[in-house]
C-alpha cells in the first residue's frame, strides 16, 4: 500500500528526509496559505496552518495523532528539528546554526518563517524547497 501523505494518516515519518517528503506532498494536497488564510484549505489541521513549518509539524505527527497509539516521539522530534535545520539551509543557501540548540531552532524557523512571507511564494515553491532539502538529507546520510 503506498504512504498516505494526508492529515488523516496514520504514517509518521520518522527520518528528516521522509519529513521532508511528507510536508511536500502534503503541501501540494492543502496548498500554501498566507495572512488571513492561514488555516484555509482542504486537509488542514485544527492547529497547524497550511504554510511550510506547519506542513513540517504536521509530516512529524503533530495534530495527528491517535489515541492509544504509541511512537517514539524522541527520534521522531529530533528527525524534525534535523529537517528544520536542513530547509532553513536549502532556503538560506548555508547552515543556519547556533551553539544553543533553542536559538538554532528559533534561526531555523525565522529562515522559514521569513523565505515563506515572501509575497507570490506558491505550494510549488514550498514543495520544491522541500524535495530539494530531502535530496541534501538523503545525500548527508552516506
Amino acid at each position: 500500500m503506498p504512504t498516505r501523505h494526508t492529515p488523516e494518516s496514520i504514517v509518521i515519518a520518522d527520518t528528516p528526509g521522509a519529513i521532508l517528503e511528507w510536508a511536500a506532498r502534503h503541501i501540494e494536497h492543502v496548498g500554501l496559505h498566507q495572512g488571513h488564510h492561514l488555516f484555509a484549505g482542504p486537509g488542514r489541521t485544527a492547529t497547524l496552518p497550511c504554510w511550510p513549518r506547519g506542513a513540517l509539524e504536521v509530516a512529524a505527527g503533530h495534530g495527528r495523532g491517535a489515541v492509544g497509539r504509541t511512537c517514539d516521539w524522541d527520534r521522531i522530534d529530533r528527525a524534525r528539528d534535523q529537517a528544520f535545520a536542513i530547509l532553513a539551509g536549502t532556503l538560506a543557501g548555508h547552515p543556519v546554526d547556533a551553539d544553543e540548540p533553542a536559538a538554532a531552532r528559533a534561526l531555523h524557523r525565522e529562515a522559514i518563517d521569513r523565505w515563506s512571507a515572501e509575497p507570490g511564494r506558491t505550494a510549488a515553491d514550498a514543495a520544491h524547497a522541500f524535495r530539494t532539502a530531502a535530496a541534501h538529507a538523503e545525500r548527508a546520510l552516506f
